[in-house]
């Protein structure tokens, strides 16, 4: 039995006022890879793709780890992208070869008079041949627990980039003013 499974999520995230604009963040997307995900759990594959190693979840009686490669580039229009190029499931050799994920995200800053914000969406879509017993179950039935589980990881993500991303961001800010500030002490910095 073929299903499909899917999922979105959105985000909008506030950004504390800084020296230097979010957008400047934003043009380094490896930050953003280590922001929201554990660094033990990434691979750098090439420039731009990354390699993720998501925790084991549980589907059913099987127990699957996905592995997912990523491109992650920002636009010069400052509009970062995720978009996955590769996919596998270890745990269970029956799924990985009948599997396909397609992965795909954006991440923006918003300016308004009064405050800047991340504003981001994700699409996660799945298509996998169930193995037996489970193709034994009504696809309905399937298809929701697999639009479940789907769910789950995009709202981990979401979760853990509400948390971290701000945090790294103010890092980086510090880190990058101190070693930007001319001999006076005053910030040198190029918009």
């Amino acid at each position: 039995m073929l299903v499909h499974f899917a999922a979105q999520e959105s985000v909008t995230v506030p950004v504390p006022r800084q020296p230097i604009p979010i957008e400047h963040y934003l043009r380094q997307p490896q930050r953003l890879v280590y922001a929201i995900a554990d660094p033990q759990q990434v691979e750098v594959l090439a420039d731009q793709v990354y390699r993720l190693k998501m925790r084991p979840r549980n589907f059913f009686s099987f127990t699957i780890q996905p592995v997912v490669d990523m491109r992650v580039w920002t636009e010069a229009s400052n509009i970062l992208h995720i978009q996955s190029v590769g996919c596998e499931i270890r745990g269970v050799p029956y799924i990985d070869r009948r599997f396909r994920l397609n992965l795909t995200g954006t991440l923006q800053a918003v300016r308004s008079s009064r405050a800047s914000s991340l504003v981001g969406q994700a699409q996660l879509q799945v298509e996998v041949e169930v193995p037996p017993p489970l193709n034994m179950m009504p696809k309905m039935i399937v298809e929701a627990a697999g639009d479940s589980l789907l769910s789950s990881v995009l709202g981990l993500i979401k979760q853990q980039l509400t948390r971290q991303l701000i945090t790294d961001y103010q890092q980086w800010v510090a880190s990058t003013t101190q070693a930007n500030a001319n001999p006076q002490g005053h910030l040198v910095w190029e918009t």
